[in-house]
């Protein structure tokens, strides 16, 4: 007899959806951002710029997913895995050239779904060649024989583009590259060696501000005598181990950004996340 009211029992707590609370309660979902633009890895420097607040968009999400979402912030993806996340990524937001190269050092499997848009609506940036004011070099093709300051390999502005640059100015590349992990230690470097340094670096477009803005510049110091072809800047990318449902229910959610206007203000962003891009434009001299 007490067998049949305990049955009961499990069956009627079944009936009620009070059996599984796993059910009731779905898993979060963690969104690791490495934005540059992202107000916990940037600096407030310059008023309206660089300040992307994300938790704005963990709880849209939430409220779209009717889900938990975990926002963690991080320049790396695998210290991100390692040391904040216990090994999950289920959207990451960040340069596009980055969260690639990290996710294949991360042995993470990702698809990118959307791009973010700028203030100006644009998806992508470009790499900026800098001299210091009084150089004597003009443009791209007087960089002959200059030491150039990359960026790292991975940031495709500073360093694939910016080497695409020099050969289609018929400038060689040096024979040892030179890199600077950040775009104000490369700035500096020049500014220090000064005018007959002979040395150029490059500069990512988006960090242009905020090097006046947080003061490892003056104004005026630098001297613009180049610029990259635009590549893909800010994307929004899935692990491809999470269910399809939930990969296109959190596709369909971003496209929706662009139409909460708050949401457009709290992510310095025109449009939202828009279609990925089949080109990124044609290039600049």
């Amino acid at each position: 007899m007490r067998y049949l009211i305990a049955l009961s029992l499990v069956l009627t707590a079944g009936w009620l959806g009070l059996a599984s609370p796993s059910a009731a309660r779905p898993e979060p979902l963690t969104l690791v951002v490495m934005d540059p633009l992202a107000l916990p890895l940037s600096c407030p420097c310059v008023e309206g710029y660089a300040q992307r607040k994300y938790e704005e968009l963990g709880k849209f999400l939430e409220q779209e997913l009717g889900r938990p979402v975990e926002v963690v912030f991080d320049e790396s993806l695998v210290v991100a895995l390692k040391k904040k996340t216990k090994n999950r990524a289920d959207l990451v937001i960040g340069k596009c050239s980055v969260v690639q190269h990290d996710a294949r050092k991360a042995g993470v499997e990702l698809r990118q779904l959307a791009a973010l848009s700028g203030k100006d609506g644009k998806v992508t940036q470009t790499g900026l060649v800098v001299v210091v004011a009084k150089d004597p070099a003009e443009t791209v093709a007087h960089l002959h024989g200059y030491r150039i300051l990359f960026g790292p390999s991975e940031c495709d502005e500073k360093h694939a583009a910016a080497l695409a640059l020099l050969k289609e100015h018929q400038v060689p590349a040096p024979a040892k590259i030179e890199t600077c992990v950040a775009c104000s230690d490369g700035a500096e470097k020049i500014i220090e060696l000064g005018p007959t340094g002979k040395t150029a670096t490059v500069i990512s477009s988006y960090a242009a501000p905020l090097l006046e803005g947080c003061g490892h510049i003056k104004k005026g110091d630098l001297r613009i005598v180049g610029e990259t072809a635009p590549v893909p800047f800010i994307g929004a990318f899935v692990n491809r181990q999470l269910p399809a449902a939930d990969q296109e229910a959190l596709q369909a959610a971003l496209r929706k950004v662009g139409q909460q206007p708050h949401l457009l203000i709290a992510l310095e962003t025109k449009l939202g996340f828009v279609e990925v891009p089949s080109t990124v434009g044609a290039k600049k001299n």
